[in-house]
């Protein structure tokens, strides 16, 4: 149990700072509101008006973060691979090989369907 001491000193850590920082916000920050704080903000663009009930969301945005994470994931394994590699040898270099151009399928399955493009 003792080995995993720091993981949940530092969770605690982190949790007590990001309950600390809610906290104390708004009792440290300046109360200047204005029109410009109130309004819809959409990237530096005008926001565009919403029907009442609410509108339908593009979900290419969703779809386009959710590839990014996909693939962000991916790399990490990258991280372990690169810390073994050693103890690993040609086994390895060959696994890494065969999952870099599984990646490398994907993503270019997603660039010709043009799943990366904002347009």
């Amino acid at each position: 149990m003792e080995l995993y001491a720091p993981i949940l000193v530092l969770a605690v850590l982190a949790a007590g700072f990001a309950i600390f920082s809610v906290t104390i916000a708004p009792f440290t920050g300046p109360k200047r509101w204005n029109r410009a704080k109130l309004d819809a903000y959409e990237c530096g663009i005008e926001p565009t008006p919403q029907p009442v009930g609410g509108g339908r969301f593009p979900l290419k945005y969703m779809v386009t973060a959710m590839l990014f994470i996909v693939f962000d994931i991916e790399i990490i394994f990258l991280y372990p691979w690169a810390v073994a590699f050693d103890q690993l040898g040609i086994f390895g270099l060959v696994e890494m090989l065969l999952f870099i151009v599984t990646v490398l399928v994907a993503y270019a399955y997603v660039w010709r369907r043009k799943g990366l493009d904002w347009d």
